[in-house]
């Protein structure tokens, strides 16, 4: 006589917390949760953003994250603020040029009072 003893079901198996979700067995119990980078509960894990204006003002979409559109993008002397999600770059006071390449400081030859 032949006695079979069957393994426990994989609870995830059947993939029952739905898209943009991670499955996790634990005590027979299939424990569901939203992906990294999803919010929400499962079934209805939904990625942070997918336009920008899913962000707050100062906040761009991009990879489905809300991030700061400033890193990297001003010139040397300026500065950037992130206004209705774009970066807006300007030169730092005192100083004057395309922001987006480098600011210089104004001096008096510049100015002309040489």
């Amino acid at each position: 006589m032949n006695i079979f003893i069957a393994e426990p079901a994989d609870p995830c198996s059947l993939s029952p917390c739905g898209l943009n979700s991670q499955c996790r067995a634990s005590n027979g119990q299939a424990i569901c949760s939203c992906s990294p980078t999803f919010l929400g509960s499962p079934p209805m894990c939904r990625p942070e953003c997918t336009i920008s204006t899913d962000c707050t003002t100062n906040r761009a979409c991009k990879n489905r994250k809300c991030i700061d559109p400033c890193p990297g993008i001003c010139g040397i002397n300026a500065r950037c603020e992130a206004i209705n999600h774009s970066p807006i770059c300007s030169c730092n006071v005192g100083y004057t040029g395309d922001p987006f390449v480098r600011c210089f400081k104004v001096t008096s030859e510049y100015l002309g009072l040489s």
